[in-house]
């Protein structure tokens, strides 16, 4: 799953160069600056809607972007857990990395199985994330921010 999603999130650049019409090595600068996903999907989606941009290009790449951020939730729980392996050989588990403040405490270290429901699941992220990197090239090639040799 991470190299489908920063191969896909890498897809970016070529929106950062587009839509400010600069070259890819300041768009790539740009990118490596902006160091999270949800500060680069804001960043593409503010230049996006800025005035005298095609209505168009707008809301196909607001679609994408939305896209992209409702396939982040797999990606991050997966990323951003521990995995804990049993040393009787029955199912590893994931240890989410997150802390939820509680009225009058705090949460952590919430586990779940890896299964075969789970494997399903990350095979369908997989799967989505690469229908998705189809979609941006598609969209990509169309608003002329590549061509389609550059693929």
């Amino acid at each position: 799953m991470n190299y489908v999603w920063t191969n896909t999130e890498s897809l970016l650049i070529h929106f950062i160069s587009g839509l400010l019409d600069i070259d890819n090595d300041k768009a790539v600068v740009i990118f490596l600056t902006v160091s999270t996903f949800r500060a680069r999907i804001d960043l593409v989606e503010r230049l996006v809607k800025l005035p005298g941009t095609p209505t168009k290009l707008q809301s196909d790449v607001l679609e994408l972007t939305s896209s992209f951020k409702q396939l982040s939730a797999t990606r991050n729980k997966y990323n951003h857990c521990i995995y804990a392996f049993d040393p009787d050989g029955g199912n590893p588990r994931t240890i989410l990395m997150r802390i939820s403040d509680r009225k009058t405490g705090i949460k952590f270290g919430a586990e779940s199985a890896i299964n075969q429901e789970t494997v399903e699941a990350v095979q369908s992220s997989i799967n989505q994330i690469s229908a998705l990197n189809t979609r941006i090239w598609a969209q990509l090639i169309s608003s002329g921010f590549v061509r389609a040799d550059e693929r």
